[in-house]
């Protein structure tokens, strides 16, 4: 079973943010790494644990931008991450900002350096915001790795528009894009495909499954579609093949399936197919195949997936939707068992009634025998 966060509703109903972060911090960070960092505050106040994927999903940034945040905090000392000898983030520590040197310039960090020669920093208490169950592992790299190169949409003029509208190969293209969104392209949207062709070098295959991946996890904003794709790219995608196994790495369904199963490890393409057959296919639930996942491990420690690819097809062919009918057709199994059971009893046999049984008549018997 996964563990459970514990947590009361009783916590203070305010975020304390320190004047320090305020008047020495904020000035130089973006948008996102801000959400972020009042984000993790905010949820530790509430004692809740956090996730790359939630943090993603609740401000519409794409999971590459929530760890660029936390590794710009991580830079700036004010936040600690922490890694799993395979190199997945498993938590996050807040420092203890009144405690924190003062950074002037953040490119020049200044470290007191000892007479030993060895660079020290002050041990200084701190407080955990723990990583969720299920939350989808983050490759760890150097603090002062640069950045990935960011991929800039030009500004289009309506003459590039109108020449990119006017392709042959562009209405199949909008008209599935626009098949997906549910409505008519604006200009500024057209434009974005325009950048993933003219810049990202996307296929058209590509750019559909990249608006179908966003669209089915309820995100029409252009604005995240974009995210996505600089994403996928910076990660050298360039097939739908590339981008549904790169996407799967932050499914964390994938990773609550995996985890359910007993696997540590990323999961294989086999293993992908499962699930994709069991969410896709089926149209199961994640709570629905959880619970086939748990009778799994219960039963066997051996070719989990397939075992539980016999629960999930039966229950498909028995038209479960929901954990009642799970429950509905437990009760009808444990009925016909014990019905056969009964009738299974009420036939025991032994030795002496094996053989057929005959009715004699021992009168005329008795007769035959007295005449002779």
């Amino acid at each position: 079973m996964a563990p459970l966060t514990i947590y009361r509703d009783n916590y203070m109903d305010s975020t304390v943010v320190s004047n320090r972060f305020i008047d020495d911090y904020m000035t130089e960070a973006n948008d996102a790494q801000l959400k972020v960092y009042f984000y993790l505050i905010r949820m530790l106040n509430a004692n809740q644990a956090v996730s790359v994927s939630g943090i993603a999903d609740k401000f519409n940034h794409t999971e590459k931008d929530v760890i660029r945040a936390l590794k710009y905090w991580e830079k700036r000392q004010i936040l600690d991450l922490d890694y799993d000898c395979n190199k997945n983030l498993t938590g996050v520590h807040l420092r203890d900002l009144s405690a924190v040197p003062v950074q002037k310039d953040t490119a020049q960090q200044s470290i007191a350096v000892p007479a030993s020669g060895v660079p020290t920093i002050p041990v200084q208490p701190v407080v955990t915001v723990p990583a969720a169950p299920f939350a989808a592992p983050v490759q760890a790299e150097p603090a002062l790795q640069p950045e990935l190169p960011t991929f800039v949409k030009p500004s289009y003029s309506l003459d590039q528009l109108k020449e990119f509208k006017d392709r042959e190969d562009t209405a199949q293209l909008l008209f599935v894009a626009e098949s997906y969104i549910g409505k008519p392209l604006t200009p500024s949207e057209i434009k974005t495909i325009l950048f993933f062709t003219d810049v990202l070098h996307f296929s058209e295959d590509l750019i559909d499954y990249l608006i179908q991946y966003c669209v089915e996890r309820g995100k029409k904003d252009f604005k995240y579609i974009e995210k996505v794709a600089v994403n996928w790219a910076e990660e050298g995608v360039t097939t739908p093949k590339q981008a549904q196994q790169y996407a799967t790495r932050y499914d964390k369904n994938v990773y609550a399936i995996m985890n359910e199963l007993g696997k540590k490890n990323s999961p294989t393409s086999k293993e992908i197919e499962y699930i994709n057959r069991w969410t896709k296919e089926y149209g199961f639930t994640t709570d629905i195949i959880l619970e086939a996942c748990e009778r799994t491990v219960l039963a066997t420690d051996r070719h989990r997936f397939e075992y539980a690819e016999g629960i999930l097809s039966s229950w498909k062919r028995e038209n479960v939707h929901h954990k009642a009918d799970i429950h509905r057709i437990d009760k009808l199994y444990q009925k016909k068992k014990t019905t056969a059971s009964a009738n299974t009893g009420s036939n025991v046999s032994n030795k002496f009634n094996q053989f057929t049984q005959n009715s004699y008549d021992f009168e005329a018997l008795e007769r035959e025998l007295l005449s002779n």
